[in-house]
């Protein structure tokens, strides 16, 4: 059986250790991100998004991961200045994290289960993918990266979450 999602350790991004369920929340979508891809800007979409729904009980969390082509080399502290500073990020991130391959973080192996809308489960396709999760850690959808953060079937399954 497997460990509840919610439950598994991580560190924030200061390296503080936490869970998903101690950063609260009604759902969660979970982003593995980067700051130098040509989707960079979603962070403003993602921010919006928690901003926008957080009362109603979304908990937005970005996964810094250097995975592809490189585009998160920074250390902690370059990755929490460049989220502060260009999209004035609120919502938590943690560590730098590896979402494929054998070292994939044990939050991602079983993210990666879950297929996306065309049936399709396994590896992280590039940085932005979006997973919702519930509040008993259940995955409710997989958005690949290219779903922009305001898009309607994006932000209809977020708010049939938080219902």
């Amino acid at each position: 059986m497997s460990t509840d999602i919610l439950d598994l350790p991580i560190a924030r991004l200061d390296g503080t250790a936490t869970t998903l369920r101690d950063l609260g929340g009604k759902a969660y979508l979970l982003v593995n991100v980067a700051s130098r891809c040509g989707l960079t800007p979603q962070y403003a979409g993602l921010e919006q998004l928690a901003r926008d729904k957080s009362d109603a009980g979304l908990t937005v969390v970005g996964f810094p991961c250097n995975q592809f082509m490189g585009q998160e080399p920074g250390s902690a502290e370059e990755i929490a200045e460049f989220c502060s500073t260009t999209y004035g990020i609120s919502f938590p991130m943690t560590e730098k994290i590896e979402v494929n391959g054998e070292d994939r973080h044990p939050i991602y192996q079983q993210l990666t289960q879950t297929a996306d809308a065309d049936g399709e489960a396994g590896d992280i396709q590039w940085n932005f993918e979006k997973f919702l999760v519930s509040a008993d850690g259940e995955v409710l959808g997989r958005f690949r990266p290219r779903t922009e953060p305001g898009a309607a079937e994006l932000v209809s399954a977020i708010d049939n979450a938080l219902a």
